[in-house]
């Protein structure tokens, strides 16, 4: 795992400037602590920082070249099948210089061009300089786990791991994008392809570019398909679904123990990275490092639970309770994450890659198991208000709303009567506005009231849920229940779930590798039937299936929990005077987007606890504090680079 970066000028004889490129690198000097090296070959110059996980030796150095020159690689990620592709590379006479999978990936691309992807299983985010064609290929994996930043401009392609690497080159402008923010208080992170700043894209998942006179293509070489489905009419046949997935997370946790460095796994006491450590134990025949964090609040508190796994499979256990300081942390986290970024579990995540990377270099997680096999809330309520029909049209009327007003909610985020009227706002909404609205933290109503007028204007022909929608569309799937979660693969989970892991892992030098994003697992979990994630109930029912016998009983029963935080509490106490400062301050009243009175309002009610409007205050705090990293005054590169 590592971070890359480069710049291809149009014009052959404009040479490239080491020292914007060694000022990229040293941006990301937190994602490859071990190495770094740069090649500048006239108009292209590549970078890159080194975290040394496979073949440790200066074999591995980057860039790497081929055996003229000619072609020249910068990788960040993992390709898992590399010993595969190896063998059958070495039977058409290729010879290596390393055991890297990097050299493996450069020799793949000389046999067979841009197909080479379609080869490739792994997590990844790489570049290649054709310097016989004058091409630069650049590619991201299928799920979107590695991240890469790009900027077409008029005179140049300038790449990087993240956002904070590519403001190092100084034509990169920092002029914020207004439908980027729109985006980001709809959903608390701005989405693919879209990025905070005007003219940087993000390459999507899946996709890849090539570059070429100045002219710049995107294609897509990958789209998970949901049909047609697994056949799942006899119980035998179910059966056989069951057990083909326990060897298929089997096959997806096997390929990811390859490593030259010490491995662990974080282990939170659900389903996911409770099968995955059940797996490793099985696998290794040895005790698992296992790293799992906690909070005193017993309502955020997984400890117990992932002490019940810990037991169950003779782990090497670290746990830590914690009580973080989120004044301080919170800059931090603005500064590591380069967009605006709301979702309060990247708190956690930060702290325990941290705490782990004391013992370890690569931890094994459970992502991606929620929106495989429909874990979330969100997807039960789809399913209830589907089985509702015309009741949940009635529910939604102008009357019932007004009841919904008037029913008391509580103050907390967990509160029963919260969740319920969360629930009940949308029932009357199309299927597919329901789901969107539930995913959802500013809505069109709330926006309306707001946004400063010129600040709506702007944005009024605009709704964010559209991209939600579009997405559903696209998975060609006859289930809306099955366009929910191919939406969430696709969306939520790259632009949200993946970005929160990789800027916190890497952060600390960690390389984070998930079984359930392994996309030959992705594709058979998509065709399995949604009555079979679904049932009873019961959301991952299939999951629960397979992994009976291999995960605890009490794990398999337990409702999902996540990695959730007081903010509620927080926002009353210990945040109360910074988020007062933030959103009431003169700062953000000049930046013009919003009223401050409607702000105001949202303060008071929480405060009062009239109303818990904890996730919309935390959003527009986040959004705040990044304006003051990122626009106010720019930031200098922190890390010192490598001699």
């Amino acid at each position: 795992m590592c971070g890359i970066a480069g710049r291809l000028n149009y014009e052959a004889g404009r040479p490239v400037e080491a020292q914007t490129l060694r000022a990229m690198c040293a941006a990301l000097a937190h994602r490859g602590p071990d190495d770094q090296g740069i090649v500048i070959r006239g108009a292209i110059g590549l970078g890159h920082r080194r975290l040394s996980i496979i073949d440790l030796s200066a074999a591995g150095h980057q860039p790497m070249c081929n055996d003229d020159g000619s072609v020249w690689i910068v990788f960040n990620g993992e390709i898992y099948n590399f010993d595969e592709l190896r063998g059958s590379l070495e039977l058409l006479g290729v010879r290596f210089r390393s055991r890297t999978d990097t050299e493996v990936l450069l020799r793949l691309y000389e046999t067979r061009g841009t197909a080479c992807l379609q080869a490739l299983r792994g997590m990844f985010a790489f570049a290649i300089w054709d310097e016989r064609k004058r091409t630069l290929f650049i590619a991201r994996d299928r799920l979107g786990v590695k991240p890469l930043f790009y900027r077409p401009g008029p005179k140049s392609l300038t790449f990087a791991s993240e956002l904070k690497a590519l403001l190092q080159d100084p034509e990169v402008e920092r002029e914020v994008d207004p439908v980027a923010i729109h985006h980001y208080l709809t959903f608390q992170y701005v989405p693919s392809s879209h990025c905070v700043f005007k003219g940087v894209a993000k390459l999507p998942p899946g996709h890849f570019l090539v570059c070429r006179d100045g002219k710049v293509e995107v294609s897509r070489y990958w789209k998970l398909a949901c049909m047609p489905k697994h056949d799942a009419r006899t119980p035998a046949q179910i059966e056989g679904l069951a057990e083909e997935l326990r060897a298929r997370l089997e096959e997806a946790v096997r390929y990811r123990l390859i490593s030259d460095v010490p491995l662990g796994a974080f282990l939170s006491g659900g389903i996911d990275s409770s099968a995955v450590v059940s797996t490793m134990s099985r696998l290794t025949g040895r005790p698992v490092k296992t790293f799992s964090i906690g909070f005193e609040q017993d309502s955020y508190n997984e400890l117990p639970a992932a002490a019940v796994v810990a037991r169950r499979f003779r782990t090497d256990h670290t746990a830590f309770m914690v009580k973080p300081d989120v004044v301080q942390l919170l800059p931090e986290l603005v500064s590591r994450y380069g967009e605006p970024y709301a979702d309060a579990s990247a708190i956690p995540t930060f702290i325990l890659s941290r705490l782990a990377r004391r013992q370890v270099k690569v931890v094994l997680t459970g992502d991606a198991g929620d929106e495989n096999f429909a874990g979330y809330d969100r997807h039960l309520a789809n399913r209830l208000a589907m089985r509702l029909g015309a009741l949940s049209r009635l529910l939604g009327n102008r009357a019932a709303r007004a009841l919904l007003d008037a029913m008391p909610h509580g103050a907390r985020q967990h509160d029963l009567r919260w969740r319920l009227k969360r629930f009940a706002d949308q029932l009357g909404e199309s299927p597919e506005a329901r789901n969107a609205g539930w995913q959802s933290q500013f809505g069109p109503a709330e926006k309306a009231r707001l946004y400063e007028p010129d600040f709506a204007r702007e944005l009024a022909s605009l709704d964010s849920r559209e991209l939600v929608f579009a997405r559903c569309r696209e998975s060609g799937a006859e289930d809306f229940l099955d366009a929910v979660l191919y939406s969430d693969i696709t969306g939520y989970l790259p632009d949200c779930l993946l970005v929160k892991t990789d800027i916190a892992t890497m952060a600390h030098g960690v390389e984070a590798r998930s079984p359930f994003l392994d996309h030959r697992l992705v594709e058979f979990a998509a065709r399995i039937p949604i009555g079979l994630k679904l049932r009873g109930g019961q959301t991952k029912w299939i999951l629960r299936r397979a992994l009976q016998g291999l995960v605890p009983d009490e794990v398999l029963r337990r409702r999902k929990m996540g990695f959730n935080l007081p903010l509620d509490s927080w926002l009353r106490f210990e945040l109360k005077e910074m988020a007062h400062e933030l959103l009431l301050g003169e700062r953000s009243r000049m930046r013009g987007y919003f009223r401050p009175e409607f702000v105001g309002r949202l303060m008071d009610e929480h405060l009062s606890g009239r109303w818990n409007w904890h996730n919309e205050i935390w959003t527009l705090m986040l959004l705040e504090l990044w304006h003051r990293e990122f626009v106010d005054a720019v930031p200098a590169t922190a890390e010192p680079a490598v001699a």
